[in-house]
C-alpha cells in the first residue's frame, strides 16, 4: 500500500456483485493492497468503494481488474452516466430478485406441505425432489456460483454459508432417497430434508428482497436531491429568441429564463425581473426568498409566481446542489470509528462460523448417540444457515445513511460519519458573533464628522471599497452617492482595520486599538458620540488622518430572530456557550446580555480564537466551533466538531465538518439531537446483530438438546437469518420519523 505525498486522486465507484459484509471486506482488502493505492474503503450499505490513489501508479481500469479477480466488479463510468447505469442495474437486480423470490416461494410450498404433513404418501420424496431441485439449482444458483468464485481465491462469504448449508441438505436428501437401504440396514429411518433446503433458499431470497428495498429507502435523501435539477432549460439566444436546451449543454455566462413554478437549473445571478424563490430543499427554511437584480439563485430551488432571467455562473459539478449531493454521498459512504471494529469481525465471521459448523458435526458424532450423523449434519447445516454477517455489516452504515440524509433534508450538511458520531459528545460551543448570532448584514446607523466637516468622505469611501471586511461593505452602501478618489497605497491590518495614502497623507479606518497604536488623538466630541453609540450596542469604527480622528461611524447588526431561542435550547442541553467577537467590549456585553450568553470575549483576533479552542480542549471539553468558515478557518480546523454557518456558494464546505446552509443557529440543537439519535440507533443495531448471532449459533448447534431435547429446524433458522438483516435496516429507517 502506498503512502506517498504526491498528488492523489480521490474517486468513488459502485462495487457490483456484493452480497454481504464479508464481500465488502474482501473487496476493500484487495484494492488496499494494489500498488499506488493510498486509502480504500468499501461500504456495504451504499455499495460504494471510496479510493484514493496515485494516478501515475494505478488507474480505475487496473483497480477494476483486481476487483473482478475476486468475483466482483467496479462501475467506472463518468459521474453523469454512473448514476443512471447504477439505477438501471439495481432496477434489473430488484426485478430479478422479485421474480426469483416469488417462484422460490411457489415451488417451496408443496415441498413444505408434503414434508410436514404427508411424508408417507406414495412418491412423496420424488415429488419433493422434483419441486426442490429448480429452487436449489436454478433460483439459488447464484449462491453456488459466488461461493465457488470466493473458494477459488481462498475466501468465504455469506454465499459460502448458504451454498454449503443448502448443498449439504439437498445432497444428503438425494442420497437418502436413492440409497434408503443404507440406513435401513443400520436400523435407522432415511429422512429427506428437501423442504429445509428449498425453504432456506426461499427465505434468504425474500430477506434479500426486503433488504434491497429497505436499503433503497435509506438513500432516499440523495434521490430527492438528484430529482431537484431539471433536465432541460430555456436559454435566451443572442438575438433574443428562446431555445429549449439540455442541462448538460448550459455554459457559464448563458442567460436563462425561468417561468413561474419551474425549478432553477444552475447557480447564477438575476439580471432582469424578480420573484420569490422557495429554497427550502437546500436550506430547510420554508419561507420563500425575494430575488431581485444581482441576487444569487441556486440550482434545485423552485421559482414561485414571478418570472425572471438570470446569468449562469456555476454549472454542472460546480453548482451548490452538486456540491451538496457530493458531500452527502461522501458522508453516507464514510465509516464511523465503531465500523472499523465491526468490519474486522465481519471479515473473519464466515470462516469462524464454518469452523463452528464443523465442530458441531464432530461433537454430535462423538456424543450424539443413535442418530448422531443425521442430527450432526442437520445441526451443522442450521449453524451455517442462522449465522448472519449481513446484520453486523448493515448495523452502522444504514444508520449513518439515514442520519446524514435526514440532516441534508433539514439543511444540515454533515461531511463524514465521524463528525456525526462525535457531535453528541459536544459540551462546549464557541460562537462567532457576526453572521452566526447576528444577521451578518451590518448597516450604518450614523456618522459624526469632526466640526461637521465631511469633505473627506470620498477618501473614506475609496478606502472602504478596497477593504473586504463586512463592516466596510456597510459604509460603502451608506456612501453610495459619493464619488470615488484615487489611493496611492493600501494595507489591510488584520483584526484592526486598514491604512491608506492619498496625496501623500496617511489615513486609517478601523477600531480604537488601531488609533491608539498610531498615536491618533481623539477629539472629545467624537469620543462622547462613540460612548453613546457603544451603550446602544452599536459597533464603532474610526476614520482618521495621521494626526487626529476625522469621524466616527456607528454600525449595527441585528440579532437573528432564532438565535435567542437556539441559545436557550443549547444551554438546556447542558452545553457551555462562549461568544468570541472582534467587536468592542460594550457591544459584545450587550449582545451577550440580550441573548443570555454567560461567557464572552471581545476584541478577539482570528488567531486567538484557535488558542481559545485549544484552551477548552485542555480542560477536557469536546468543543464545537461555529463560524463563517473563512476568518474562523484556523479555529474550525482545530475544533473537535467544526460548523460553518452560511448560505450560498461561499459556504466553507472545505473547512467545516458540518455546514448549516441557512445560517440558522436553531439547526445546531437539531444536529446534536440527530447525532444522539443516530448513535443510539447504531448501538441498538449492533446489540441486536451481536445478540442474534451469539444466541442463534449455539442454539442451532444443539446446545439445548441435552437439556430439553430441542433442535432448531433449519427452515426456522433460514427465516430468522433473513429477518435479522431486515430488522436492522428497518430500525435504521425509524430514524427518519423521529422528532
Amino acid at each position: 500500500m502506498a503512502t506517498s505525498n504526491q498528488n492523489t486522486v480521490k474517486r468513488s465507484f459502485p462495487v457490483l456483485g456484493m452480497t454481504c459484509a464479508s464481500c465488502a471486506s474482501s473487496a476493500e482488502s484487495i484494492v488496499t493492497h494494489q500498488e499506488g493505492v493510498v486509502h480504500a474503503s468499501v461500504n456495504f450499505a451504499t455499495g460504494n468503494l471510496i479510493v484514493e490513489f496515485l494516478s501515475n501508479k494505478t488507474n480505475p481500469e487496473k483497480l477494476r481488474k483486481a476487483v473482478q479477480g475476486i468475483g466482483y466488479d467496479l462501475l467506472i463510468e463518468d459521474d453523469t452516466k454512473q448514476q443512471e447505469t447504477l439505477e438501471a442495474i439495481h432496477e434489473k437486480k430488484l426485478n430479478q430478485l422479485k421474480s426469483k423470490t416469488i417462484w422460490a416461494v411457489i415451488l417451496s410450498l408443496p415441498v413444505v406441505i408434503i414434508g410436514m404433513f404427508f411424508m408417507d404418501m406414495p412418491y412423496g420424496n420424488e415429488i419433493m425432489w422434483a419441486f426442490a431441485t429448480p429452487v436449489i439449482l436454478c433460483l439459488g444458483r447464484d449462491f453456488f456460483i459466488n461461493a465457488w468464485k470466493q473458494a477459488r481465491h481462498r475466501k468465504a462469504n455469506m454465499d459460502t454459508l448458504v451454498a454449503l448449508s443448502t448443498g449439504i441438505a439437498y445432497t444428503f436428501s438425494v442420497f437418502n432417497m436413492l440409497f434408503a437401504d443404507f440406513w435401513h440396514q443400520r436400523g435407522l429411518h432415511a429422512h429427506v430434508y428437501f423442504e429445509a433446503a428449498a425453504v432456506i433458499i426461499a427465505f434468504i431470497l425474500l430477506g434479500k428482497l426486503l433488504e434491497e428495498k429497505a436499503k433503497g429507502n435509506t438513500s432516499s435523501a440523495i434521490k430527492k436531491l438528484m430529482g431537484l435539477q431539471p433536465k432541460t432549460v430555456i436559454v435566451i439566444q443572442a438575438n433574443g429568441t428562446e431555445k429549449l436546451t439540455a442541462i448538460e449543454d448550459v455554459n457559464a455566462g448563458d442567460i436563462l429564463f425561468v417561468k413561474p413554478g419551474e425549478k432553477i437549473a444552475v447557480d447564477g445571478l438575476v439580471v432582469s425581473g424578480n420573484s420569490y424563490v422557495d429554497e427550502s430543499m437546500l436550506s430547510g427554511e420554508p419561507i420563500p426568498v425575494l430575488k431581485k437584480e444581482n441576487e444569487k439563485v441556486f440550482a434545485g430551488t423552485i421559482n414561485q409566481k414571478g418570472s425572471f432571467q438570470f446569468k449562469a455562473v456555476k454549472v454542472g459539478k460546480e453548482t451548490m446542489l452538486a456540491q451538496i449531493i457530493k458531500m452527502v454521498q461522501d458522508a453516507q459512504g464514510s465509516k464511523a470509528p465503531v465500523q472499523k471494529l465491526v468490519d474486522k469481525i465481519a471479515g473473519i465471521f464466515v470462516p469462524v462460523v464454518m469452523g463452528i459448523a464443523l465442530l458441531t458435526l464432530v461433537s454430535w458424532m462423538i456424543f450424539g448417540g443413535d442418530n448422531a450423523i443425521v442430527q450432526g449434519l442437520l445441526a451443522a447445516v442450521t449453524v451455517l444457515v442462522i449465522a448472519c454477517p449481513c446484520a453486523l455489516g448493515l448495523a452502522t452504515p444504514t444508520a449513518i445513511m439515514v442520519g446524514v440524509g435526514k440532516g441534508a433534508e433539514q439543511g444540515i450538511l454533515i461531511k463524514d460519519a465521524e463528525s456525526l458520531e462525535l457531535t453528541k459528545k459536544v459540551n462546549a460551543i464557541i460562537l462567532d458573533k457576526t453572521g452566526t448570532i447576528t444577521e451578518g448584514r451590518p448597516k450604518v446607523t450614523g456618522i459624526r464628522w469632526l466640526h461637521n466637516d465631511d469633505s473627506k468622505k470620498d477618501i473614506l469611501l475609496s478606502i472602504e471599497k478596497q477593504s473586504e471586511h463586512p463592516l466596510a461593505e456597510a459604509v460603502v452602501k451608506y456612501l453610495s452617492d459619493v464619488a470615488n478618489t484615487t489611493l496611492t497605497y493600501f494595507e489591510s491590518i488584520t483584526g484592526k482595520g486598514v491604512k491608506a495614502k492619498h496625496n501623500s497623507e496617511t489615513y486609517f479606518v478601523g477600531n480604537k486599538k488601531l488609533m491608539a497604536e498610531n498615536n491618533i488623538s481623539i477629539p472629545e466630541q467624537l469620543q462622547q458620540q462613540a460612548d453613546d453609540w457603544n451603550k446602544l450596542s452599536k459597533t464603532v469604527i474610526w476614520f482618521s488622518d495621521s494626526k487626529q480622528a476625522l469621524s466616527v461611524v456607528a454600525i449595527s447588526d441585528k440579532i437573528k430572530e432564532t438565535s435567542i431561542q437556539a441559545i436557550k435550547e443549547l444551554q438546556n442541553m447542558g452545553i457551555d456557550l462562549y461568544m468570541l467577537t472582534g467587536d468592542n467590549e460594550a457591544t459584545a456585553k450587550t449582545i451577550a446580555e440580550q441573548t443570555g450568553i454567560k461567557h464572552y470575549k471581545a476584541e478577539v483576533m482570528p488567531k486567538h480564537k484557535a488558542d481559545f479552542v485549544k484552551e477548552l480542549q485542555e480542560q477536557g471539553k469536546t468543543v464545537a466551533m461555529v463560524g463563517d468558515g473563512i476568518n474562523d478557518s484556523t479555529a474550525l480546523a482545530i475544533a473537535d466538531v467544526s460548523i460553518a454557518m452560511g448560505k450560498g456558494s461561499d459556504i466553507a464546505l472545505d473547512v467545516a465538518k458540518m455546514t448549516i446552509i441557512s445560517s440558522d443557529l436553531s439547526k445546531i440543537p437539531q444536529a446534536i439531537k440527530l447525532s444522539k439519535q443516530t448513535v443510539e440507533t447504531i448501538k441498538q443495531n449492533l446489540f441486536w446483530a451481536f445478540i442474534y448471532n451469539l444466541i442463534g449459533i449455539p442454539i442451532a448447534a444443539g446446545i439445548l438438546y441435552p437439556i430439553n431435547g430441542f433442535l432448531l429446524n433449519p427452515m426456522i433458522a433460514g427465516a430468522a437469518m433473513a429477518m435479522s438483516s431486515v430488522s436492522v435496516v428497518t430500525n435504521s429507517l425509524r430514524l427518519k420519523w423521529k422528532k
